[in-house]
């Protein structure tokens, strides 16, 4: 641990996925919402995601995914039923340091 970090606190490494919406993504997604939800659910259960939400001004969606490299970050956006269908359009991937307590990396 780094001698900067205070006792009982990490950095976590995650990747940050910016996924722009395509200028007709609201009416794109209504027919395939619910398998990206659900999809999303899976893997948030299995400790993939750690946040995803749309922007309120339908511009795109953020999400927070807890895997081990850039690779497999962006598998999962191009596994997406919204990539697939054209509701995002394009994405950015950066590595984010997530200040977490020490204790929630124990068995990761």
């Amino acid at each position: 641990m780094a001698a900067d970090i205070p006792d009982g606190l990490a950095i976590e490494q995650i990747w940050v996925v910016e996924a722009d919406y395509s200028a007709d993504a609201a009416e794109r997604r209504v027919a395939v919402r619910t398998e990206h939800l659900t999809r999303s659910a899976e893997l948030r259960a299995a400790g993939k995601i750690v946040e995803l939400g749309g922007f309120t001004d339908m511009s795109g969606s953020l999400l927070l995914l807890r895997v081990p490299t850039a690779e497999e970050a962006l598998a999962i956006v191009k596994a997406d039923v919204y990539f697939r269908s054209g509701v995002w359009t394009g994405f950015r991937v950066r590595a984010l340091g997530r200040l977490v307590r020490a204790d929630e990396l124990t068995g990761r």
